[in-house]
């Protein structure tokens, strides 16, 4: 696995906070464009709550930012992706690690990671545009959709609309990874959509 970057809750609460104050927005506004509420964000802001990749998606989003602004994400320069050489990233403390198996070209619309999931690890609860995909690679989550579970093992798979509310968790006392794609359009970095009849001059 190639070595990875990792991301400090304050330096990200920072980073933020400084790109709302730039953008004369209030807490309120940030949050009602994100979706989030006013103390969570303020909780990340300060550096005491750590956002997952769904949620500083949307708050890069609402930003008018591309989620690379805050992830230093590398981007591969072919559509080959080599176990040995992949890209990593993660976000602070959260524990999981993400393998970036996606290339960007012009017109793309699908994202693809490989998450890396402790023991014990629970997410926050999700509702987003796009869709998702799920193949379980090792261990087993709970997966909750709309509030009904579903235990995801080894080659398992789920595919839902991101507007049903969804959470999930690792099961028992190994490590779960998992692929996930998606059309999650706030994971792409709005700066270099390039849509047909643009001129590839992006968004």
């Amino acid at each position: 696995m190639a070595q990875g970057t990792t991301i400090e809750p304050t330096k990200l609460g920072q980073l933020i906070r400084k790109c709302r104050q730039q953008r004369k927005l209030t807490l309120k506004e940030l949050c009602d464009k994100a979706g989030v509420s006013i103390g969570y964000l303020s909780q990340v802001e300060r550096g005491n709550a750590t956002p997952s990749l769904g949620t500083l998606a949307q708050i890069s989003h609402a930003l008018d930012l591309g989620l690379d602004d805050f992830v230093a994400r590398p981007k591969p320069v072919d559509a080959v992706s080599y176990a040995r050489q992949r890209p990593t990233f993660s976000i602070s403390n959260s524990g999981v690690t993400y393998e970036t198996l996606s290339s960007e070209f012009p017109g793309h619309e699908l994202s693809s990671y490989i998450m890396n999931c402790p023991p014990g690890f629970v997410s926050e609860t999700f509702q987003h545009e796009g869709e998702e995909f799920i193949y379980i690679l090792s261990g087993s989550i709970e997966k909750t959709l709309d509030g009904e579970a579903f235990v995801l093992r080894e080659g398992d798979s789920l595919h839902y609309n991101g507007m049903t509310p969804h959470a999930w968790k690792t099961l028992g006392q190994t490590p779960a990874r998992m692929m996930w794609t998606g059309t999650l359009v706030v994971l792409q970095d709005p700066v270099k959509n390039w849509l047909p009849g643009q001129d590839g001059s992006g968004k």
